[in-house]
């Protein structure tokens, strides 16, 4: 055991050497850091963005490695910093900045997009909270516009998919992050997540692709609960963004820093790819539903580990990503 851990040791170092000394010498062949090559020859995306932040994150340079990290407000002054340690006459190389800045927008960004949805998801909700308790009525209107809530406390909540007569009780898992995600779809995709939840109640008379039921005969398909699916799906995206997996997707379609609405649209995006994968496993009853859950999980942990990967939505909410 130790001569194994021994062996690794010694083996670390020495490919750390030598890619240091390797790319000491591209430096002097090629004139150019590794910053500028890889700028110059790789596309923007998530591929550019990546290897910049993996650059950073590697060198030995403690201002380089803390680069990542600064506050959006002193990105101008952290690239100036970079160009100077670099030794890097921003007069013959200006689009280098440019690069660069969008770069370091993108990954700051995405660690204070987990910020945010960390502090949403910390956040219980309140009943004593006029603002949540706006929130929590919103959702039933934007699902249930034509049927009046009898009352706070029902059991008319069970219809959009919570389990007990107060919803409050179902957000322990994501807290606010789960309602502001489910109003999000409710209102700024209302007809497709009308169409998902009334599927979700009725799975067999599903008139989302009526040619496509009749043809695959899904008689033994099964329904879910709406809002728990849709706080679990949350808890789903929640640990991709964490995780670093989604900055695949984030790094393609949002040019500058992601917000919580890019967040938000990708869950959309997750519900209604989710609803259609629940579809076509034909579960034999809801106790399969996490082994779903963990088979569609690993299915998007795919997709995203090609750099050009953009989840891109077939609803409205997301019209404008598909339009960067």
């Amino acid at each position: 055991f130790f001569a194994r851990m021994f062996v690794q040791v010694c083996l670390y170092f020495y490919c750390k050497c030598l890619w240091r000394c390797l790319k000491f010498v591209v430096r002097k062949l090629t004139g150019r850091c590794e910053l500028q090559r890889i700028c110059y020859n790789t596309k923007p995306g998530a591929a550019r963005t990546m290897k910049i932040e993996a650059s950073l994150k590697g060198s030995k340079s403690k201002r380089l490695q803390t680069s990542v990290s600064v506050h959006p407000d002193a990105i101008e002054k952290t690239i100036d910093d970079i160009m100077e340690l670099k030794r890097i006459n921003p007069d013959i190389n200006p689009q280098l900045g440019v690069s660069l800045q969008a770069c370091l927008l993108q990954i700051v960004g995405y660690r204070n997009l987990i910020a945010e949805v960390e502090k949403l998801r910390r956040e219980p909700y309140d009943s004593e909270n006029p603002q949540h308790e706006e929130m929590l009525l919103k959702l039933w209107k934007c699902l249930k516009p034509n049927l009046p809530l009898k009352a706070r406390i029902s059991k008319q909540w069970c219809e959009i998919g919570f389990q007990g007569d107060d919803p409050k009780t179902d957000f322990r898992g994501m807290g606010l992050l789960g309602l502001y995600n489910l109003v999000y779809f409710a209102e700024w995709d209302t007809e497709v997540a009308q169409q998902v939840l009334s599927d979700s109640l009725q799975p067999k008379y599903s008139q989302l692709s009526k040619a496509e039921w009749e043809k695959k005969k899904f008689d033994k398909a099964i329904g879910y609960s709406f809002a728990i699916v849709g706080i679990n799906i949350t808890d789903l995206a929640y640990n991709l963004l964490v995780s670093g997996a989604l900055k695949t997707h984030f790094y393609n379609v949002a040019p500058e820093a992601p917000t919580l609405t890019h967040f938000q649209q990708t869950f959309c995006y997750l519900m209604h790819e989710f609803h259609k994968f629940w579809i076509e496993e034909d579960p034999l009853d809801i106790m399969e539903f996490n082994r779903v859950r963990e088979k569609f999980h690993k299915r998007i942990l795919k997709q995203l580990q090609n750099p050009e990967m953009a989840l891109c939505p077939h609803f409205a909410a997301s019209e404008s990503l598909i339009n960067m």
